[in-house]
């Protein structure tokens, strides 16, 4: 009957199925108050889904805590078709599901794997996920839906979650939060009319209109409220009394109700219905033998289903979570644990111990250190899982339940690490505060300014932190040791601003860490890191030659780090150690699937592929780590997309990028922003400019902070351009620095072309340009040599020797066009006019016209990857992979992969 004033909701919902239908996916959320008629509307959309696999899924108040629970649920009746999913996400699933070998997936790669099962799902039929109660969801299943959900939009997948909304009743804790990014369905009470059709069509027989007003006046309009005060025979059936308060919401008046008729049940059927509501599954089988260890007949919940109560079936459900609610807080504190008690007895160790173990968590009154014992095996077990939140939850009740001070403070210390790595910050702190209160012993206090200090980093990003990281080093184990110490080091290069504060920290630094017998790489990379801060280039070039040699050449198994030691290869300017140290580092990370590192690995990489030319390659690069972000849900820093648009002179792009990072931008950005600035400027032709934000980077690295090495040859330039020579003397001394202790082609290359610029007179001239181009056409770096003939041609053409100037900015302004250099190829244009010479323009590549991540798609199709494995590289379906490449090869005017391979040649 409600339904009748639904049409509206019901279209919204069916709009996201006929669109899943034809290919074209989505996800609603439907929200409301409890009782507003979600959970029916819902089933009423699921009656019209003819033809449709449909998945199911409750969220449990009693299950929030336990990993991957509504997952479970989800996708239980499928999981035998994992077989046809690429091994990787195989092994994800049979991990979270305990089918396989103990693993240790990221949430992110469990996203992909359901997501991939979905899509597999979807080849017999359209699939519709439909999950009930989404505010208790337990936080691993959340993340796995919202990865979902924003990547269905060409599946047939359709994807309805009905939360609740409002206030809870009183017992009940805060419903977790919903999916603001999702479209949302907002249920409201009935109208009036509707409302009184609902209550006459239920109402007991013999009701006067005085009391269906009254109750018409309670409900609000919320339907199962006028479904259950209708037909009472209670306090709510009788005329209004004056004398009686209003309640609080109906949601409360609901509860009452609920535990009123649960109380007039008899008492062996009241701790049944306790029994279940304690039982979140509903396994009847479970139920039966708990009940059994309670001398209670099985038989006797008939009553309560008599009653409207609860649903038998395959599983015993409750006729709404309001009732579950009702049920479990009716028992008394005793009785809840007696339950719960003979629930984790009849609850088989080997097949289901984390359930086990948290129905004994509950059966406990005292501190148990067994109980505690085996939350902290399931907290093991679920951070195996990927689930942090659920192992730490573990570990926190398992705190509460350890005996003994010190076992309790090294729980607690390893839940907050877990908190940590979810960033968690605020609840990390809380556990690391409860666990100072514990007497602690000198490995566990300095394990808790540890994480105190790594909390305050995360969060204030300030110097104070990274002072009191530094004050912890000394007290871990050397290795740990070294590592925080590269951790604060690093933090303080792009965070500290004040006058030599960053060479004090180095000093401080020295002075606390003892040189290793056997230096790993990561302990020549802290040397290296020391002296290029603290020292003049040539004294600091051995240390970093060393750590990037090590970083090269060793058989590394872990990508951490590595991003410095391919920034230290770039100062260095030795191009090939940048693109074999990124490369691995990239390799490394996505191997192991550690998608913390793998976005600033991509960004890195891209770097090394900007000097080389390949500003495209750069571009497919840098979309690729946007996909990893936002499938990760997390953002990093921009300082390659500053670059590339700035090497591309685009000044448009330069500004939306900081006009998007005004809120957040941090010292790593500035740095960026000037070094991208002196590029873009200096190929504008904008001289003053790029010398005004060379001098500007320059002074930052006065002060002590990192400043990338490459931005002196930017410097001079533009002081060279600008008639300001003087202006670049320190980035002068530096080049010859370089070039004199690290003699790679492109640093000798730089300091030529840095005198030729700053001594245009000289006999020499001529020569240091030719040297110079010869040297960089040894090396792959096709940027800097493009830039270095562009140089000499407008210094041949000032010396009216234009013939010559002519090759080289002709060939200046094909190889700057070719590789996307749109500023410096427009300057190249400029200099040829003025020879007297157009330049000869190839046209644009029939690739130009595709978005980022099409033309991302392309290149690695065009490669020879399958839509698989490029679907398993983006975080999409293979049929989002197709559906993309369709547009491809419409705006391309091709039909086939063999033609977009020959168009990317």
């Amino acid at each position: 009957m409600q339904f009748v004033a639904r049409q509206a909701e019901l279209q919204a919902i069916g709009e996201v199925t006929r669109g899943a239908a034809e290919g074209r996916g989505g996800a609603i959320v439907v929200a409301g108050e409890a009782g507003i008629g979600k959970s029916a509307l819902v089933e009423t959309v699921a009656g019209q889904l003819d033809g449709w696999l449909i998945l199911r899924a409750d969220g449990s108040e009693f299950e929030r805590d336990l990993p991957y629970a509504a997952l479970h649920q989800l996708c239980a009746p499928v999981i035998e078709h994992r077989a046809d999913l690429p091994a990787v996400q195989q092994r994800a699933l049979e991990s979270v599901f305990g089918l396989g070998d103990a693993t240790t997936p990221s949430p992110l790669m469990v996203g992909v794997a359901v997501l991939g099962l979905f899509c597999e799902l979807t080849r017999s039929h359209p699939v519709c996920c439909m999950i009930d109660d989404v505010q208790w969801i337990d936080a691993g299943t959340r993340q796995v839906l919202t990865f979902v959900a924003r990547r269905i939009a060409s599946e047939q997948i359709a994807m309805v979650l009905a939360t609740r909304d409002g206030g809870s009743p009183a017992g009940e804790s805060a419903p977790a939060p919903g999916f603001p990014d999702l479209p949302r369905l907002q249920l409201a009470g009935l109208g009036e009319g509707d409302a009184l059709t609902l209550l006459q069509s239920s109402a007991r027989a013999g009701v006067d209109r005085e009391v269906l007003d009254r109750i018409l006046a309670e409900a609000r309009g919320n339907p199962l409220a006028l479904l259950e005060f209708g037909h009472a025979d209670g306090p709510m059936a009788l005329p209004v009394d004056h004398q009686t308060p209003p309640r609080g919401s109906v949601v409360e008046a609901l509860q009452d109700e609920f535990t009123r008729r649960v109380l007039r049940l008899p008492p062996a059927t009241q701790s049944l219905v306790a029994l279940a509501a304690a039982e979140p599954v509903g396994d009847l089988g479970l139920l039966r033998r708990a009940a059994k260890l309670l001398d209670l007949n099985p038989a006797t919940i008939a009553d309560a289903e008599d009653d409207g109560l609860v649903v038998l079936g395959p599983r015993l459900r409750f006729r709404h979570p309001l009732v579950r609610t009702a049920a479990y807080q009716a028992a008394t504190p005793a009785m809840r644990r007696n339950l719960h008690a003979a629930l984790a007895e009849a609850t088989d160790r080997d097949i289901d111990p984390d359930r086990r173990a948290w129905h004994r968590a509950h059966a406990v009154i005292d501190t148990d250190e067994d109980v505690a014992t085996e939350l902290t095996e399931s907290a093991e077990r679920t951070e195996r899982r990927g689930d942090l939140a659920a192992a730490s939850a573990f570990l926190e009740r398992a705190a509460q339940l350890t005996p003994e001070p010190a076992g309790q403070a090294a729980r607690l210390l390893a839940a907050a690490r877990l908190r940590m790595r979810l960033g968690a910050f605020p609840e990390a702190r809380e556990l690391v505060t409860q666990a100072e209160r514990r007497p602690l012993d000198p490995e566990q206090r300095a394990e808790a300014r540890l994480q105190r200090a790594l909390i305050d980093l995360h969060v204030e990003r300030s110097p104070e932190a990274t002072a009191a990281l530094v004050s912890v080093a000394p007290d871990l184990a050397a290795d740990e040791a070294r590592e925080t110490y590269i951790e604060a080091f690093t933090s303080a290069m792009f965070l500290d601003r004040l006058p030599g504060r960053l060479r004090e920290l180095g000093t401080r630094i020295r002075a606390q860490v003892p040189p290793p017998e056997h230096p790993r790489p990561a302990d020549l990379l802290l040397d290296a890191l020391l002296d290029q801060a603290m020292l003049p280039v040539e004294k600091a070039v051995p240390t970093m030659r060393l750590a990037v040699d090590a970083f090269r050449t060793t058989e590394l198994t872990s990508p951490w780090w590595m991003e410095l030691a391919s920034m230290m290869a770039l100062d260095l300017r030795d191009a090939e150690a940048v693109d074999a140290i990124s490369s691995r580092q990239v390799e490394l990370a996505t191997r192991q699937s550690a998608f913390a590192v793998l976005p600033q690995a991509l960004k890195f990489h891209a770097l090394g592929r900007m000097m080389l030319g390949r500003f495209d390659e750069a571009a497919s690069l840098l979309e690729e780590a946007r996909a990893v972000d936002e499938a990760a849900g997390t953002v990093s820093l921009a300082f390659a997309e500053f670059i590339l648009a700035a090497w591309r002179g685009d000044a448009d792009q330069v500004k939306e990028l900081l006009g998007g990072l005004h809120d957040r931008i941090g010292r790593d950005e500035i740095v960026a922003e000037l070094y991208a600035t002196a590029v873009l400027r200096n190929g504008l032709g904008d001289y003053p400019a790029a010398l005004e934000a060379g001098l500007a980077a320059q002074q930052e690295q006065q002060r002590g902070s990192y400043v990338v090495w490459n931005l002196d040859s930017e410097l001079v330039e533009a002081a060279a351009r600008a008639g300001r020579p003087e202006d670049a003397a320190i980035a002068l001394t530096r080049l010859d620095a370089l070039a004199r202790t690290n003699p790679t082609p492109w640093a000798v290359a730089a300091h030529l072309l840095a005198q030729a610029l700053l001594d245009p007179a000289s006999a020499t001239t001529d020569t240091r340009y030719r040297e110079a181009i010869d040297l960089l056409g040894q090396t792959d770096v096709r940027a800097h040599y493009a830039r270095a003939r562009l140089l000499y041609g407008e210094w041949l053409r000032r010396e009216s020797r234009r013939a010559e100037a002519r090759v080289e900015l002709q060939a200046a302004h094909e190889a700057l066009s070719a590789m996307g250099a749109a500023g410096f190829a427009e300057r190249a244009a400029h200099e040829l006019a003025a020879t007297g010479q157009r330049p000869r323009r190839d046209g644009t590549s029939p690739l130009d016209q595709l978005t980022s991540q099409e033309r991302l798609i392309a290149t690695k199709v065009a490669a020879g990857a399958t839509s698989k494995e490029v679907a398993a590289t983006l975080f999409l379906s293979p049929r989002t992979i197709d559906a993309h490449l369709r547009n491809i090869y419409r705006k391309l005017e091709i039909t086939s992969r063999r033609q977009l391979r020959e168009l990317s040649l």
